[in-house]
This record gives C-alpha cells, sequence and structure tokens, in this order.
C-alpha cells in the first residue's frame, strides 16, 4: 500500500497508518463471533473440517504474545481413525462419544525443551536461552504451562474466527495421552479441544457469568 508514496512522505503515511491501526476495533458482529454468542459444543455436524483450516488456525493462533516470545504450544491435531482410537481409551467416559464423532481434536501440549529454540525467537536478547536454561525444571515447566495454555485460548479463538465451534477438555488421562502421542518425552499434554462445525442441538442452556463488580477490583 505505501510502495507508490514518494520517500519523503512515505515515514508520515507509516505513522498515520500505525495511528489508524491503534483504533481499530472488531465490530459488534465479531465481538458476537469470539465471545458473546459463541458456545461450547458437545455434537458435531458430518462435516469434517479441511487441513487447509487447521493450517490457517494455527497461523492465526501463533502471533498473539507468549512470555519473551517463547511459543511452548505444541498441537496434535487427531483427525483419522487410527489417531482417534489411540485416543479413546485416554478419555473420561464422559468425554469418548462427543469426542470421537468430532472431526478434529487439538491435543494441545507444552514442548519440555522449548527454550532450546529461543535463540531463533527472541533474537533482540541473546542470553535468553541461558537464563532460561538456568530456571529450575519446575519453574520451566510452570512457565511452559502458562504459555501453552495461553497460546491454546488463542488458538480457540482463532477457530472461532475462522467458524468452527470449540469443545475443550479437561476429562482425560495425560500420562496416556503423553505415551499415545507423545512416547519421545519431547511434550506433555495441557488439555484437549474438541473442533468442527457444532450441532445447535447439543447445546446447554447457557450458564451464567460473574459480572465485573464480582470478579474484578480497579486500584
Amino acid at each position: 500500500m505505501l510502495a507508490c508514496v514518494a520517500p519523503r512522505q512515505r515515514g508520515t503515511a507509516i505513522a498515520r497508518l500505525l495511528q489508524y491501526r491503534g483504533t481499530m476495533t472488531l465490530d459488534p458482529a465479531g465481538l458476537d463471533l469470539l465471545f458473546r454468542t459463541a458456545r461450547t459444543y458437545n455434537g458435531w455436524l458430518d462435516q469434517p473440517v479441511a487441513p487447509e483450516t487447521l493450517r490457517a488456525l494455527y497461523d492465526l493462533a501463533k502471533m498473539p504474545p507468549t512470555s519473551a516470545n517463547c511459543q511452548p504450544m505444541r498441537v496434535v491435531f487427531v483427525v483419522s481413525k487410527e489417531a482417534k482410537e489411540r485416543l479413546r481409551p485416554c478419555l473420561d467416559k464422559g468425554n469418548v462419544d462427543k469426542t470421537m464423532a468430532a472431526p478434529a481434536t487439538a491435543i494441545v501440549a507444552q514442548a519440555v525443551h522449548f527454550h532450546d529454540h529461543m535463540p531463533f525467537l527472541f533474537p533482540a536478547v541473546p542470553r535468553m536461552q541461558a537464563i532460561l536454561a538456568a530456571m529450575s525444571p519446575e519453574a520451566r515447566d510452570r512457565l511452559a504451562h502458562q504459555g501453552s495454555s495461553m497460546q491454546g485460548a488463542y488458538l480457540m479463538l482463532a477457530a472461532r474466527a475462522l467458524g468452527l465451534a470449540v469443545g475443550p477438555m479437561n476429562g482425560f488421562d495425560r500420562a496416556a495421552v503423553d505415551a499415545a502421542f507423545f512416547a519421545d518425552g519431547a511434550c506433555k499434554s495441557n488439555f484437549l479441544c474438541n473442533l468442527g462445525y457444532g450441532d445447535p442441538a447439543s447445546l446447554y442452556p447457557r450458564g451464567p457469568r460473574f459480572e465485573f463488580e464480582a470478579a474484578c477490583r480497579v486500584q
């Protein structure tokens, strides 16, 4: 857009563009899509999720912030019948049917050695890899869990933005999932999220939410 702007004017044009971007907001329909009318689905239409859609939602989810851009999330998209059967015995009983019916299930995981990639991910601070390596394993694990949880939330919003419904779950055996999908020990599962095109008939009545005064303080 700025290629045709004269060099002396380009700086002003970029400043104006950044100022404009700083005031951009979603319209009410966008806010409804992501938040206000979005729901957690327990049933799915018989419609597959295309591989390019899974790639597109990751390409969105990777963009928001993590601590020092460490990006510890790793994802296995369970789509094939063989992979679903490996996942089946890891699930709590109440999550089996809806997960087997979902077109895709994201195993949101955290990379154990995520800090090894810091020279690539955070070149602004060359010592960051050494800083993280000097942490206790417990502290690094907390950082990885925090970051992968944040990125998993970004993944769900990206899915909604692309027209998918989501159904996140904690009801599963983590050790069993890790053995089935991360046998090399490089990753640890965090949570599962079913993905697809939701069946409205599967929705429960919407649960209440806390008002601002019950959940927040301004000091």
